[in-house]
């Protein structure tokens, strides 16, 4: 047997190991809703990347906005919480609402940093933001 094939077959066989041994817990959702879900959580994922380059460079009100619209308590209407919560454990809701207020913490200390300087609190409030994200995705699955 060729080598290259032999090396995918070892591989696939490792990830299915894997995903039998996720001790997360499995949150089943209508495909339209998980793939809503996954969507709104690749964009949490560039809204952060993007809240952090603004930061660096210094753009503070451009990532207090970027946060509250993107992860904040505004962006639950955005990203239909009310249609999703009913289909999610209400851990995941917990960690959820805790990440959207956060969210809007964090907004807030970013604007004070323009007046204030103090990057140590906007950095300590998108820090609990990324808790939030690290605590669900380290509890729960979706597919």
């Amino acid at each position: 047997m060729p080598i290259a094939p032999l090396f995918l077959a070892l591989l696939l066989r490792a990830f299915a190991v894997e995903a039998d041994s996720d001790a997360r817990q499995l949150v089943e959702l209508p495909p339209p809703m998980s793939e809503h879900m996954l969507a709104n959580m690749r964009d949490h994922l560039l809204a952060i990347e993007q809240i952090t380059r603004s930061l660096a460079d210094g753009r503070y009100e451009e990532a207090a906005e970027m946060a509250e619209e993107r992860l904040g308590m505004t962006a639950m209407r955005i990203h239909g919480a009310h249609h999703m919560a009913p289909h999610m454990p209400e851990g995941m809701r917990a960690i959820g609402s805790a990440m959207h207020r956060a969210a809007s913490r964090f907004a807030l200390a970013a604007r004070d940093a323009e007046v204030s300087d103090d990057l140590a609190s906007a950095f300590a409030g998108l820090s609990e933001v990324m808790g939030q994200c690290v605590a669900c995705h380290s509890a729960y699955r979706v597919h």
